[in-house]
Protein backbone atom coordinates (compact mmCIF):
# COMPACT_ATOMS: atom_id res chain seq x y z
CA UNK A 1 0.00 0.00 0.00
CA UNK A 2 1.56 3.24 -0.57
CA UNK A 3 2.01 6.32 1.77
CA UNK A 4 -0.89 8.00 0.34
CA UNK A 5 -3.34 5.20 1.12
CA UNK A 6 -1.86 4.82 4.35
CA UNK A 7 -2.30 8.35 5.40
CA UNK A 8 -5.73 8.53 4.26
CA UNK A 9 -7.11 5.50 5.92
CA UNK A 10 -5.03 6.81 9.52
CA UNK A 11 -6.76 10.00 8.94
CA UNK A 12 -10.31 8.82 8.10
CA UNK A 13 -10.16 6.51 11.32
CA UNK A 14 -9.03 9.17 13.56
CA UNK A 15 -11.28 11.66 11.90
CA UNK A 16 -14.19 8.82 12.88
CA UNK A 17 -13.14 8.45 16.26
CA UNK A 18 -13.02 12.41 16.95
CA UNK A 19 -16.28 12.55 14.99
CA UNK A 20 -18.11 10.15 17.89
CA UNK A 21 -16.19 11.83 20.60
CA UNK A 22 -17.77 15.29 20.26
CA UNK A 23 -21.44 13.93 18.96
CA UNK A 24 -21.32 11.53 22.07
CA UNK A 25 -20.09 14.95 24.55
CA UNK A 26 -22.22 17.12 22.44
CA UNK A 27 -25.02 15.32 22.74
CA UNK A 28 -24.40 14.73 26.82
CA UNK A 29 -23.85 18.36 27.10
CA UNK A 30 -27.41 19.38 26.44
CA UNK A 31 -29.65 16.49 28.11
CA UNK A 32 -31.04 17.52 31.23
CA UNK A 33 -29.28 16.86 34.48
CA UNK A 34 -32.22 15.01 36.49
CA UNK A 35 -34.68 12.49 35.34
CA UNK A 36 -38.15 13.85 34.28
CA UNK A 37 -41.79 13.06 33.89
CA UNK A 38 -41.88 15.06 30.44
CA UNK A 39 -41.69 13.44 27.18
CA UNK A 40 -39.99 14.36 24.52
CA UNK A 41 -43.21 15.32 22.56
CA UNK A 42 -43.52 12.54 19.98
CA UNK A 43 -45.84 9.36 19.55
CA UNK A 44 -44.32 6.30 18.37
CA UNK A 45 -46.94 4.22 17.49
CA UNK A 46 -49.07 4.70 20.34
CA UNK A 47 -45.44 4.82 22.98
CA UNK A 48 -44.05 8.17 24.14
CA UNK A 49 -41.09 8.02 25.60
CA UNK A 50 -39.46 9.90 28.50
CA UNK A 51 -36.64 13.11 27.81
CA UNK A 52 -34.55 11.33 30.39
CA UNK A 53 -30.53 12.03 29.78
CA UNK A 54 -28.40 8.45 29.24
CA UNK A 55 -27.60 6.40 31.79
CA UNK A 56 -24.25 6.69 33.36
CA UNK A 57 -22.88 3.60 32.99
CA UNK A 58 -23.87 3.45 29.47
CA UNK A 59 -22.59 6.75 28.37
CA UNK A 60 -19.18 5.70 29.84
CA UNK A 61 -19.80 2.30 28.26
CA UNK A 62 -19.60 4.82 24.44
CA UNK A 63 -16.35 6.19 25.91
CA UNK A 64 -14.49 3.38 26.81
CA UNK A 65 -15.35 1.79 23.16
CA UNK A 66 -13.51 5.03 22.20
CA UNK A 67 -10.59 4.80 24.40
CA UNK A 68 -10.32 0.88 23.68
CA UNK A 69 -9.71 1.87 19.66
CA UNK A 70 -7.43 4.75 20.21
CA UNK A 71 -5.11 2.82 22.27
CA UNK A 72 -5.63 -0.06 19.89
CA UNK A 73 -4.47 1.92 16.89
CA UNK A 74 -1.28 3.66 19.11
CA UNK A 75 -0.29 -0.55 19.82
CA UNK A 76 -0.53 -2.11 16.24
CA UNK A 77 0.43 -0.52 13.14
CA UNK A 78 -1.83 1.30 10.67
CA UNK A 79 -1.64 4.77 11.62
CA UNK A 80 0.27 6.01 8.41
CA UNK A 81 4.33 4.94 8.55
CA UNK A 82 3.58 4.45 12.32
CA UNK A 83 4.84 0.69 13.47
CA UNK A 84 2.94 1.08 16.98
CA UNK A 85 4.47 0.74 20.35
CA UNK A 86 4.33 -3.14 20.36
CA UNK A 87 7.86 -4.47 20.07
CA UNK A 88 8.42 -6.91 17.20
CA UNK A 89 11.76 -7.30 16.58
CA UNK A 90 13.69 -8.68 12.77
CA UNK A 91 17.14 -9.11 12.10
CA UNK A 92 18.82 -8.30 9.37
CA UNK A 93 21.33 -10.91 8.12
CA UNK A 94 23.86 -9.53 5.41
CA UNK A 95 21.43 -7.40 2.69
CA UNK A 96 19.36 -10.17 3.01
CA UNK A 97 16.32 -9.92 6.01
CA UNK A 98 16.17 -12.72 7.52
CA UNK A 99 13.12 -12.57 10.37
CA UNK A 100 14.03 -14.30 13.83
CA UNK A 101 10.99 -13.49 16.34
CA UNK A 102 13.24 -13.59 19.44
CA UNK A 103 13.91 -10.71 21.47
CA UNK A 104 17.67 -12.24 22.59
CA UNK A 105 20.31 -10.92 19.97
CA UNK A 106 21.90 -13.40 18.03
CA UNK A 107 25.32 -13.06 16.23
CA UNK A 108 24.36 -14.08 12.67
CA UNK A 109 22.45 -10.41 12.56
CA UNK A 110 21.60 -7.04 13.27
CA UNK A 111 18.40 -7.05 15.27
CA UNK A 112 16.03 -3.70 14.44
CA UNK A 113 12.39 -3.53 15.56
CA UNK A 114 10.42 -3.61 12.76
CA UNK A 115 7.44 -2.74 14.92
CA UNK A 116 4.76 -5.42 15.29
CA UNK A 117 3.30 -7.51 12.82
CA UNK A 118 1.41 -10.95 12.54
CA UNK A 119 4.49 -11.99 10.83
CA UNK A 120 6.59 -11.26 13.50
CA UNK A 121 4.32 -12.83 15.84
CA UNK A 122 3.80 -16.21 14.34
CA UNK A 123 7.52 -16.06 14.02
CA UNK A 124 7.82 -15.62 18.14
CA UNK A 125 5.75 -18.53 18.27
CA UNK A 126 7.54 -21.01 15.92
CA UNK A 127 10.59 -20.28 17.58
CA UNK A 128 9.43 -20.80 20.71
CA UNK A 129 8.12 -24.35 19.49
CA UNK A 130 11.30 -25.11 17.84
CA UNK A 131 13.12 -24.26 21.21
CA UNK A 132 10.96 -26.49 23.08
CA UNK A 133 10.51 -29.15 20.96
CA UNK A 134 13.22 -29.06 18.29
CA UNK A 135 15.67 -30.88 20.30
CA UNK A 136 12.78 -34.00 20.45
CA UNK A 137 12.42 -34.15 16.86
CA UNK A 138 16.30 -34.32 16.47
CA UNK A 139 16.60 -37.04 18.29
CA UNK A 140 14.39 -38.79 16.25
CA UNK A 141 16.25 -37.64 13.05
CA UNK A 142 19.05 -39.50 13.84
CA UNK A 143 17.27 -42.95 13.81
CA UNK A 144 16.59 -44.69 11.06
CA UNK A 145 12.91 -44.31 10.09
CA UNK A 146 12.14 -48.11 10.33
CA UNK A 147 12.90 -47.47 14.32
CA UNK A 148 10.84 -44.62 14.81
CA UNK A 149 7.65 -46.28 13.21
CA UNK A 150 8.27 -48.75 16.27
CA UNK A 151 8.45 -45.74 19.05
CA UNK A 152 4.79 -45.14 20.41
CA UNK A 153 5.68 -41.41 21.08
CA UNK A 154 6.93 -41.16 17.63
CA UNK A 155 3.89 -42.30 16.13
CA UNK A 156 1.76 -40.05 18.17
CA UNK A 157 3.62 -36.62 17.04
CA UNK A 158 3.87 -38.39 13.42
CA UNK A 159 -0.15 -38.45 13.35
CA UNK A 160 -0.95 -35.04 14.59
CA UNK A 161 1.92 -34.05 11.90
CA UNK A 162 -0.49 -36.10 9.35
CA UNK A 163 -3.67 -34.52 10.60
CA UNK A 164 -2.18 -31.11 10.05
CA UNK A 165 -0.54 -31.51 7.17
CA UNK A 166 -1.82 -34.60 5.30
CA UNK A 167 -5.00 -35.41 5.98
CA UNK A 168 -6.70 -33.08 3.81
CA UNK A 169 -6.00 -34.79 0.71
CA UNK A 170 -5.49 -38.24 2.23
CA UNK A 171 -8.16 -38.39 4.60
CA UNK A 172 -8.16 -38.65 8.20
CA UNK A 173 -7.26 -42.14 8.22
CA UNK A 174 -5.02 -42.34 5.69
CA UNK A 175 -7.00 -44.29 3.29
CA UNK A 176 -6.97 -41.90 0.36
CA UNK A 177 -9.90 -40.47 -2.04
CA UNK A 178 -10.58 -40.05 -5.61
CA UNK A 179 -7.27 -38.84 -7.30
CA UNK A 180 -5.25 -39.24 -3.72
CA UNK A 181 -3.05 -42.49 -3.00
CA UNK A 182 -4.07 -44.85 0.10
CA UNK A 183 -1.03 -45.09 2.63
CA UNK A 184 -2.15 -47.54 3.98
CA UNK A 185 -1.99 -50.47 1.96
CA UNK A 186 1.36 -52.11 0.13
CA UNK A 187 0.66 -50.22 -3.37
CA UNK A 188 3.02 -47.69 -3.68
CA UNK A 189 3.03 -45.95 -6.98
CA UNK A 190 6.59 -44.60 -6.02
CA UNK A 191 7.91 -47.29 -3.43
CA UNK A 192 6.96 -47.75 -0.34
CA UNK A 193 10.10 -48.26 1.62
CA UNK A 194 11.32 -46.15 4.27
CA UNK A 195 13.68 -43.78 2.34
CA UNK A 196 11.52 -43.36 -0.68
CA UNK A 197 8.53 -42.55 1.62
CA UNK A 198 10.92 -39.60 2.91
CA UNK A 199 12.06 -38.67 -0.75
CA UNK A 200 8.11 -38.08 -1.87
CA UNK A 201 7.49 -36.24 1.02
CA UNK A 202 10.49 -33.98 1.02
CA UNK A 203 10.82 -33.14 -2.83
CA UNK A 204 7.26 -34.19 -3.74
CA UNK A 205 5.92 -36.33 -6.60
CA UNK A 206 4.28 -34.71 -10.01
CA UNK A 207 2.93 -37.37 -12.03
CA UNK A 208 1.86 -37.14 -15.42
CA UNK A 209 -0.28 -39.12 -17.36
CA UNK A 210 -0.81 -37.70 -20.92
CA UNK A 211 -3.97 -37.31 -22.94
CA UNK A 212 -4.48 -39.70 -26.18
CA UNK A 213 -7.38 -39.02 -27.48
CA UNK A 214 -5.81 -37.31 -30.68
CA UNK A 215 -3.34 -39.60 -31.05
CA UNK A 216 -6.09 -42.57 -30.11
CA UNK A 217 -9.14 -41.82 -31.30
CA UNK A 218 -12.42 -43.08 -30.10
CA UNK A 219 -11.88 -46.49 -31.24
CA UNK A 220 -8.53 -46.69 -29.91
CA UNK A 221 -9.30 -45.67 -25.98
CA UNK A 222 -12.64 -48.05 -26.74
CA UNK A 223 -10.43 -50.78 -27.59
CA UNK A 224 -7.63 -50.26 -25.10
CA UNK A 225 -9.91 -49.42 -22.02
CA UNK A 226 -10.92 -52.67 -22.98
CA UNK A 227 -7.64 -54.62 -22.83
CA UNK A 228 -6.45 -52.95 -19.39
CA UNK A 229 -9.53 -53.59 -17.53
CA UNK A 230 -8.63 -57.54 -18.52
CA UNK A 231 -5.21 -56.86 -17.20
CA UNK A 232 -6.67 -57.04 -13.71
CA UNK A 233 -9.39 -59.56 -13.99
CA UNK A 234 -12.30 -57.00 -14.62
CA UNK A 235 -15.17 -57.62 -17.10
CA UNK A 236 -15.80 -55.65 -19.79
CA UNK A 237 -19.86 -54.55 -20.68
CA UNK A 238 -21.30 -56.97 -22.99
CA UNK A 239 -23.26 -53.55 -24.90
CA UNK A 240 -19.81 -51.97 -25.95
CA UNK A 241 -18.17 -53.58 -28.88
CA UNK A 242 -14.51 -54.34 -28.52
CA UNK A 243 -11.18 -55.19 -30.37
CA UNK A 244 -8.83 -56.78 -27.45
CA UNK A 245 -6.41 -57.56 -30.03
CA UNK A 246 -6.04 -54.28 -31.13
CA UNK A 247 -6.04 -52.75 -28.07
CA UNK A 248 -3.37 -55.24 -26.95
CA UNK A 249 -1.67 -54.05 -29.96
CA UNK A 250 -1.75 -50.50 -28.72
CA UNK A 251 -0.88 -51.09 -25.30
CA UNK A 252 2.13 -52.62 -26.41
CA UNK A 253 3.15 -49.87 -29.18
CA UNK A 254 1.77 -46.95 -26.40
CA UNK A 255 1.26 -47.87 -22.82
CA UNK A 256 4.25 -50.79 -22.33
CA UNK A 257 7.02 -47.58 -22.62
CA UNK A 258 5.59 -46.53 -18.65
CA UNK A 259 3.14 -49.45 -17.62
CA UNK A 260 5.85 -52.00 -18.56
CA UNK A 261 4.89 -55.09 -20.65
CA UNK A 262 3.06 -56.59 -18.60
CA UNK A 263 1.55 -53.89 -17.13
CA UNK A 264 2.90 -53.85 -14.02
CA UNK A 265 3.83 -50.21 -13.45
CA UNK A 266 7.39 -48.98 -12.93
CA UNK A 267 7.89 -47.01 -9.76
CA UNK A 268 10.85 -45.30 -11.05
CA UNK A 269 8.28 -43.16 -13.49
CA UNK A 270 5.35 -43.36 -10.61
CA UNK A 271 3.66 -45.57 -13.31
CA UNK A 272 0.92 -47.61 -11.86
CA UNK A 273 0.23 -51.15 -11.64
CA UNK A 274 -2.53 -52.01 -14.05
CA UNK A 275 -2.65 -55.84 -13.03
CA UNK A 276 -4.31 -54.98 -9.18
CA UNK A 277 -7.45 -53.87 -8.11
CA UNK A 278 -5.74 -50.36 -6.87
CA UNK A 279 -7.06 -47.33 -9.26
CA UNK A 280 -6.31 -43.72 -8.26
CA UNK A 281 -9.19 -42.27 -10.66
CA UNK A 282 -11.60 -45.42 -10.45
CA UNK A 283 -11.54 -48.77 -12.66
CA UNK A 284 -14.67 -48.58 -14.13
CA UNK A 285 -15.06 -48.05 -18.16
CA UNK A 286 -15.60 -44.56 -17.98
CA UNK A 287 -13.51 -43.35 -16.01
CA UNK A 288 -10.61 -45.16 -17.41
CA UNK A 289 -11.75 -44.21 -20.57
CA UNK A 290 -11.40 -40.26 -19.04
CA UNK A 291 -8.13 -40.89 -17.90
CA UNK A 292 -7.16 -42.02 -21.88
CA UNK A 293 -8.66 -39.37 -23.16
CA UNK A 294 -8.08 -36.46 -21.54
CA UNK A 295 -4.82 -37.71 -19.02
CA UNK A 296 -4.43 -37.06 -15.41
CA UNK A 297 -1.67 -34.55 -13.64
CA UNK A 298 -1.45 -35.03 -10.24
CA UNK A 299 1.04 -33.27 -7.82
CA UNK A 300 2.35 -34.31 -4.45
CA UNK A 301 3.38 -31.21 -2.75
CA UNK A 302 6.87 -30.89 -1.40
CA UNK A 303 7.40 -30.23 2.31
CA UNK A 304 11.28 -29.76 2.47
CA UNK A 305 10.54 -25.59 2.89
CA UNK A 306 7.80 -26.04 5.18
CA UNK A 307 8.09 -28.82 8.00
CA UNK A 308 12.11 -29.31 7.74
CA UNK A 309 14.52 -32.21 7.42
CA UNK A 310 13.49 -33.36 11.06
CA UNK A 311 9.40 -33.41 11.28
CA UNK A 312 9.37 -34.84 7.61
CA UNK A 313 11.45 -37.51 8.60
CA UNK A 314 8.95 -38.14 11.79
CA UNK A 315 6.29 -37.85 9.48
CA UNK A 316 7.76 -40.60 6.85
CA UNK A 317 7.95 -42.56 9.92
CA UNK A 318 4.30 -42.37 10.44
CA UNK A 319 3.33 -43.36 6.91
CA UNK A 320 5.33 -46.08 6.53
CA UNK A 321 4.02 -47.89 10.00
CA UNK A 322 0.69 -47.09 8.47
CA UNK A 323 1.48 -49.77 5.43
CA UNK A 324 2.80 -52.24 8.48
CA UNK A 325 0.12 -53.83 10.05
CA UNK A 326 -0.47 -57.59 9.49
CA UNK A 327 -3.62 -56.46 8.76
CA UNK A 328 -2.35 -54.79 5.22
CA UNK A 329 -1.80 -57.40 2.75
CA UNK A 330 0.23 -56.95 -0.43
CA UNK A 331 -1.75 -56.18 -4.03
CA UNK A 332 -2.49 -59.27 -5.79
Amino acid sequence: MSTFWNWYVALLSLGTLAAMAWLLFATRKGQRPNDTEQTVGHSFDGIEEYDNPLPRWWFLLFVGTLLFALVYLLLYPGLGNFRGLLPGYAYLDNQARTPFATDVQVAAGERRNDGWSSVHQWEKEMARADALYGPIFARYAAMPIAEVAKDEQALKMGGRLFASNCSVCHGSDAKGAYGFPNLSDADWLYGGDPETIKTSIMQGRQGVMPAWLEVLREDGIRNVTGYVRSLSGLNNPDDIPLDMAAGEQIYATTCAACHGPEGQGMQALGAPNLTDRVWLYGSSFAQIQQTLRHGRNGQMPAQKDFLGNDKVHLLAAYVYSLSQSPDVEASE
